[in-house]
């Protein structure tokens, strides 16, 4: 991923209530089931800084998350970054009730590149990353 690739933007929907989807996106219990199994804490308020560990085959990467926005049931974006390699980005979930749904709308945006060199810093990979996430299992965590 790299500062001049457009956003990265994937929208789902949801047959859940707005207070069930924003639970789910911010509560640290119900993020270990659908997100990162991972995560050891997790607050939805401005400031908030959290960090866990996540090996893939040969690889470490520590995820550093700092929370910049929280507009409760409607907005959460986090400072997105890795401890071993370089790179930064933003990730927002937005959400939007509709009728008897919810949309969430996710943007990732790079401020400095990643590591090209590196598969999971792909642009297709993270938007790959983010269909599973949305559309397979926070929408299968959701249906239970």
């Amino acid at each position: 991923m790299k500062k001049t690739d457009p956003p990265i933007i994937v929208e789902e929907l949801y047959d859940n209530s707005i207070d069930e989807v924003w639970k789910a996106i911010t509560d640290v219990e119900k993020m270990r089931k659908w997100f990162f199994e991972q995560i050891e804490s997790f607050e939805a308020k401005e400031g908030f800084e959290t960090s866990f560990i996540l090996n893939f085959e040969d690889k470490r990467f520590t995820h550093l998350w700092k929370i910049v926005e929280v507009k409760l049931k409607e907005k959460i974006k986090y400072r997105w970054r890795y401890q071993e390699y370089p790179g930064d980005s933003f990730v927002t979930f937005e959400l939007k009730s509709l009728r008897n749904q919810v949309k969430i709308r996710l943007i990732t945006e790079v401020e400095q590149d990643f590591p090209q060199d590196i598969p999971e810093f792909k642009r297709e990979s993270c938007i790959g990353g983010w269909n599973y996430f949305l559309k397979e299992s926070l929408k299968g965590y959701l249906k239970k």
